[in-house]
């Protein structure tokens, strides 16, 4: 594995990015960078890193195509949003949150609970993107507040 890696600042907004290899190996190292990376930024990474677990291991289970790799991009504005990007090989496999009874798509709820906004765009082909936003007031914060008064208890 040879990680590409990109960092920038422009115009108030962070970014961090790395190709990684499409196996479980790949995926977890995505998780434990995305919690370096908002650590040496100062921003909480719980959330980030439960969602970053998601969809990357999404990319390797559903969007691995031998000898490609995915791409793992974090973007925080000036505003504290944090913009999770992984990229896969698999245009074709669109993910979504399961229907009662059915197998699979779970994980997506993990990402629905910590995400106030998240989707999917397709391309170039044949890849696409699975994105999310987490905001510091938004859904993010409601979860961290939960869980923070549930380990008062």
């Amino acid at each position: 594995m040879n990680p590409k890696l990109d960092l920038r600042i422009t115009s108030g907004t962070r970014q961090f990015a790395i190709q990684l290899s499409a196996t479980r190996r790949g995926a977890r190292l995505a998780r434990l960078l995305v919690e370096r990376q908002l650590d040496d930024w100062g921003v909480p990474s719980e959330g980030a890193a439960q969602v970053v677990a998601e969809l990357a291991s999404n990319a390797v289970l559903h969007g691995r195509v031998p000898g490609r790799d995915f791409r793992l991009t974090l973007r925080l504005a000036a505003d504290g949003t944090l913009r999770i990007e992984v990229t896969d090989a698999r245009g074709d496999r669109v993910p979504r949150i399961a229907e009662p009874g059915v197998e699979g798509g779970r994980g997506l709820l993990i990402v629905a609970a910590y995400a106030d906004r998240w989707g999917v765009d397709a391309g170039p082909a044949p890849n696409k993107t699975v994105w999310a936003e987490l905001s510091r007031t938004g859904a993010y914060a409601a979860v961290r507040q939960s869980a923070a008064a549930f380990r008062a208890k």
